[in-house]
């Protein structure tokens, strides 16, 4: 790309997603937004880019990358058309609704030496971000245990997949990317009670590859929207909601107790607790521009294909175990771009 020229972007999917896409990419530093893919059009009439039919149009247009937000059932089509054409992508999650699928993607794109990325946008978390810094520098000391609460009501833009390919791949990925451990195992239950095809609640708990506990309980189906992690680990526990992007630590007590009852239980003490101030950027906006970075050939941390590959893989097998009723493994991501970039430090 010539010094000076503005990036060339597209956005596939005027969804509830896709709006939010436009809004940034309306705005983003170095980047055009010159085209849209909506067969419904404009409905909201705000966005200054022309709105086309088809995928066809755009392409003619002349694009350097374009954002995929439509439904998740056509991320392969529509990613496999843009590797086709040279062009980079930016992939709303999850990669594709199966395995097949999103293998087929990053082969794609890799054959085709293109930039490609997942939007799994609780990485840009100020909390997350945050709190991934503290545990690679040791301050949870060994960690035992990841916990996560994901919930609130059915949103109706969800048709084509369930709870666990929609909302649970947020958790797998975060847990994978802020441990920087693979998750080995993993035994799920789902329930469907809103009469749909697809599952709606999830309770899962599985293992990372260095004996890690993990915890995840997803559901479309509570009044009470919720989005928690709690870490516990040696030296006490880390809980972030990325609701309000705030970062709460919790240390284990060192006061001796003079209570004879209590002193035989040697177990954890109450402690101190610690609400970090985080500056708090937009996620969506700072996934963009490390996107924009990537695509512009800078050193960048996006989700890769291959990262979004595996989550697809680890939510498959929370299904396949809740269709058999048992525990599955999940066995090491092929390739050099595991999730464990960024290992943990255990102090």
């Amino acid at each position: 790309m010539s010094e000076g020229r503005k990036l060339r972007a597209g956005l596939i999917g005027l969804g509830a997603m896709g709006r939010n896409h436009g809004r940034v990419l309306s705005n983003l530093d170095g980047v055009e937004l010159v085209g849209v893919v909506d067969p419904a059009g404009d409905v909201t009439g705000t966005l200054r880019a022309p709105v086309v039919s088809e995928l066809g149009e755009l392409l003619a247009m002349g694009i350097d990358y374009a954002v995929i937000a439509c439904p998740t059932a056509l991320h392969e089509s529509v990613g496999l058309e843009l590797a086709a054409n040279g062009v980079c992508a930016l992939i709303e999650k999850p990669l594709a609704q199966s395995v097949e699928a999103a293998t087929r993607l990053v082969e794609a794109f890799e054959s085709a030496g293109l930039v490609a990325g997942v939007g799994h946008i609780e990485r840009y978390n100020p909390a997350l971000q945050n709190l991934r810094t503290r545990l690679e520098a040791g301050e949870l000391g060994e960690v035992y245990q990841v916990v996560t609460r994901r919930q609130g009501p059915f949103p109706h833009r969800i048709a084509d997949v369930g709870v666990v390919m929609d909302l649970a791949t947020h958790d797998i990925d975060l847990t994978a990317w802020v441990t920087g451990q693979e998750y080995s195992s993993v035994s799920a239950r789902t329930v469907s009670r809103s009469g749909r095809l697809h599952e709606d609640m999830v309770a899962v708990v599985g293992q990372l590859a260095d004996g890690t506990m993990v915890n995840h309980l997803v559901n479309w189906l509570s009044p009470l929207k919720e989005r928690s992690t709690v870490i516990t680990g040696d030296r006490g526990c880390f809980v972030a909601d990325t609701l309000t992007a705030d970062l709460t630590f919790y240390a284990n007590g060192a006061i001796d107790t003079e209570w004879e009852a209590l002193r035989a239980f040697r177990g954890v003490a109450e402690g101190d607790m610690v609400r970090y101030a985080i500056p708090k950027r937009e996620p969506l906006l700072v996934e963009h521009e490390r996107f924009r970075d990537a695509v512009e050939g800078k050193q960048s941390d996006i989700v890769t294909l291959r990262q979004g590959l595996r989550t697809v893989q680890v939510a498959a097998a929370l299904l396949e175990s809740a269709s058999a009723g048992k525990t599955v493994g999940v066995g090491p991501s092929s390739g050099d771009d595991s999730e464990q970039s960024g290992r943990v430090a255990v102090g």
